[in-house]
């Protein structure tokens, strides 16, 4: 099916890294320590969660390769914004039947591993990449919500901007944006995430509805830069994308008023 999928002379390099033992076992490792991070207290929480970003990081360099002009830094800490955010969002489930969810979580870092490696080589479309980083911002907001509470901000808010931070830096690189460029577009889409996070944490929302918005948010701003930068108009822009996060905020206030 791989092969099907991938074709052109970069197809082979790509599968044969994707083949390569180590892409599974990184996977796997990450996901083991996933399930630790779910059922240790806070304190082996931080010890785990450094484990992976120092495993997750030396093992993306290992498996994508030195870094090159044009593809920026960031991807090479997506697997690990990846299996920080799975061991966060396990928190959320009791502890037995998360682990029953260990198998599921090694095969969604695998998904990111290999759509990092996909994208190294460029082949693959990066529609897929950004989907990959709203669904981990999603989970990282959701943990770090739960872990923090909403009346401990403004901590878990640093921390989800700090991760969005990130996961924008790698959506400005793959915008084709490099340098400071790429870090001013990834400050400005966290700045826009970052208030619209602040107004629902003081909203007290129920569950995991406030990092859906703000999921939502960042997707949106994403999407208008890229608008943008493909020569869209400002009107277009500002109905298309801001009704997105205008409708985001109102579904996040009735609901408030409901509770």
């Amino acid at each position: 099916m791989m092969v099907r999928m991938l074709r052109g002379g970069r197809a082979s390099q790509v599968l044969a890294r994707i083949d390569r033992f180590e892409l599974v076992g990184l996977s796997v490792l990450l996901a083991v320590l996933c399930a630790v991070g779910w059922l240790v207290s806070p304190f082996w929480l931080a010890v785990t969660v450094a484990v992976q970003l120092a495993t997750a990081g030396a093992g993306a360099v290992r498996l994508i390769g030195p870094a090159r002009p044009g593809l920026g830094f960031a991807r090479y800490a997506t697997p690990a914004m990846a299996a920080v955010s799975l061991t966060l969002f396990g928190r959320l489930i009791p502890g037995g039947t998360a682990l029953l969810l260990t198998p599921v979580a090694a095969v969604l870092l695998w998904s990111v591993l290999w759509l990092e490696l996909r994208a190294s080589r460029g082949v693959g479309a990066r529609w897929m990449l950004d989907l990959a980083q709203v669904g981990i911002l999603f989970l990282a907001a959701s943990g770090i919500w739960h872990l923090f509470g909403s009346d401990a901000w403004p901590p878990p808010l640093v921390l989800i901007m700090l991760l969005a931070f990130v996961l924008a830096l790698r959506a400005a690189e793959g915008r084709g944006r490099t340098g400071i460029e790429a870090v001013g577009q990834a400050s400005l889409h966290v700045l826009a995430t970052g208030q619209i996070g602040a107004a629902l944490i003081l909203l007290h929302l129920p569950g995991v509805v406030g990092p859906a918005v703000v999921a939502a948010v960042f997707h949106a701003w994403g999407g208008a830069l890229e608008s943008f930068e493909e020569g869209a108009s400002l009107r277009g822009i500002a109905f298309e994308f801001g009704s997105l996060g205008v409708l985001g905020v109102v579904v996040a206030f009735l609901l408030h008023q409901a509770a």
